[in-house]
């Protein structure tokens, strides 16, 4: 990489201002701390891309706080014994630097990228003899690999190689056939789980944060951070729909934090990261406003010369804060928002596009975890929190907090299943990452906590189809995945894995349980 005069001089003044302070060298000691990570372009892998388009709600010393600090509910290590104060004051500013060059990612590149596999072969039925609704997918980040396990007997059918960096869950098509998944870079990959094939991979984006699926399986929505776009792929041949360009209404530019499915209302719901909005992007040909707008026709706006031309009209909804995560209810009219600074939250009702209730959620909660059951005559949803030791439980009519649930640190993951009597919830962050609890759906109560490994960082819970094992990752480069009996809670099996991160049952996951994710 070429050395930029412009840091030659910062290094310059630095080391004028600060007695005794060794010149410091920002391009080298990106390549050597960061580069790993987020790139030699600074364009994003396993981290974010490191320019001015993405860190600029950092301001002032903030940037520098979080090279030398490390960051919350994220693996950003901290470079406090690596680098001074100067290597780290230096670094930061080169960060906020804009690239000399910011390539162009419109739909010409993104079709450019697409490669569709020559030896793909569709088979006419599974190629195995599992039951094709509780194959499990293991995501594996520590050698970038997918294992796809019987849910049955646990038997690993197939492993195969995804692109670097897998983020946010995979996404089914409605069958249960193919799967989806996308990787911070921005790569998509399809893969028929029937075949044991990949099918094909385009990059959507340079630096993405999720996707999501449609309600009839036909698009792939990517939720990217660079360039600010919302990209629309279809399904069929991985070919580009349509690329939105994000602005807020008063024409900022903005990141997408995130993309969901809201499948009774045939549409995309996106969180962005840098306006107040969230935005609703319909993909029913023509969308009925008694449907998405509770009559509002005007809140919808059509993109592309008529009506007829566009698939993907666009609605806009101003919001009190920036919403970072999301959760829906169940007939996905409300949307349980939460910002990252972490001090409560809102409920927006999309039929009027307004708020309608405050949450009380200090804490940072993670509210892309949260998960639902029926409790006594109402609904309960609850929550781990990122940064306090506590789940809380909300009540879904009142949308008030019924009970806090002490844990021994901040979590990241919950897990339930409807024939399951317990919820499933880790200690990610924090000395105590070795515990996972268990706890009573009715009491509300942590009957058990589990220490499989002790020291080592256990996480994220998925069931078989049935609810009667529950399967607990060992998120270490050495790690596994534990089966548990879901009733007893004991160890049943143990499958070595190469840093398991999230798992992915079809059948929980293509019929919405109300104990996972969506």
């Amino acid at each position: 990489m070429t050395r930029n005069t412009g840091f030659s001089r910062i290094a310059l003044v630095l080391s004028l201002t600060l007695p005794g302070a060794a010149l410091a060298d920002p391009v080298a000691d990106y390549q050597e701390f960061c580069a790993e990570c987020h790139e030699a372009d600074r364009l994003g892998g396993t981290g974010p891309a490191l320019i001015p388009q993405t860190l600029k709600r950092m301001r002032g010393p903030k940037v520098e706080a979080v090279i030398r600090d490390g960051r919350v509910a994220t693996q950003m290590p901290d470079f406090a014994e690596d680098l001074d104060e100067t290597r780290i004051a230096e670094l930061a500013a080169y960060l906020k630097t804009p690239l000399e060059i910011v390539p162009p990612w419109g739909e010409a590149e993104i079709m450019a990228s697409r490669v569709l596999d020559e030896d793909y072969q569709a088979a006419d039925a599974p190629v195995w003899a599992s039951d094709p609704m509780n194959i499990t997918l293991v995501v594996e980040t520590g050698d970038h690999h997918v294992s796809v396990l019987d849910g049955d007997t646990f038997e690993v059918l197939d492993r195969f190689a995804t692109p670097f960096a897998v983020h946010g869950g995979p996404k089914f098509s409605p069958d249960g056939r193919y799967v989806f998944i996308m990787s911070r870079d921005g790569w998509v990959q399809k893969y028929d789980i029937w075949s044991l094939q990949q099918v094909g991979r385009i990059r959507a984006g340079l630096n993405s944060r999720n996707i999501a699926m449609s309600g009839d399986g036909k698009w792939i929505a990517v939720a990217n951070y660079l360039p600010n776009t919302l990209t629309l792929l279809s399904t069929d041949d991985l070919s580009v729909a349509e690329v939105h360009e994000i602005k807020g209404k008063d024409g900022t530019p903005s990141r997408v934090s995130a993309v969901y499915q809201a499948p009774p209302r045939e549409s995309f719901v996106l969180a962005l990261k840098d306006v107040p909005e969230i935005w609703e992007v319909s993909y029913a040909k023509h969308p009925d406003p008694g449907i998405f707008a509770g009559g509002l026709a005007h809140d919808w706006k059509i993109e592309g010369p008529t009506p007829q031309d566009t698939p993907f009209p666009i609605r806009k909804i101003t919001t009190p804060d920036y919403l970072d995560d999301f959760f829906f209810d169940q007939s996905y009219e409300y949307v349980m928002g939460a910002s990252r600074k972490g001090d409560g939250g809102q409920v927006i009702d999309l039929l009027i596009g307004q708020k309608v209730a405050d949450l009380d959620l200090p804490g940072m909660p993670h509210l892309g975890s949260g998960i639902t059951w029926k409790w006594g005559d109402t609904t309960v949803m609850a929550t781990p929190h990122l940064k306090d030791g506590n789940v809380s439980v909300i009540d879904m009519t009142s949308w008030q907090t019924i009970k806090r649930i002490a844990t021994d640190g901040p979590g990241f993951f919950m897990r339930s299943h409807e024939n399951s009597k317990y919820v499933w919830v880790d200690v990610f962050f924090g000395p105590n990452k070795d515990a996972m609890h268990v706890i009573d759906k009715e009491t509300l109560e942590i009957v058990r906590t589990l220490h499989p490994v002790p020291g080592a960082t256990v996480a994220h819970v998925e069931f078989t189809r049935d609810g009667s094992h529950a399967l607990v990752s060992v998120w270490e480069d050495d790690g596994a995945v534990l089966v548990y009996d879901a009733e007893t809670l004991e160890l049943v099996k143990t499958l070595p894995m190469r840093k398991p991160s999230g798992k992915y049952n079809v059948w929980n996951k293509i019929t919405f349980s109300e104990g996972t994710s969506h």
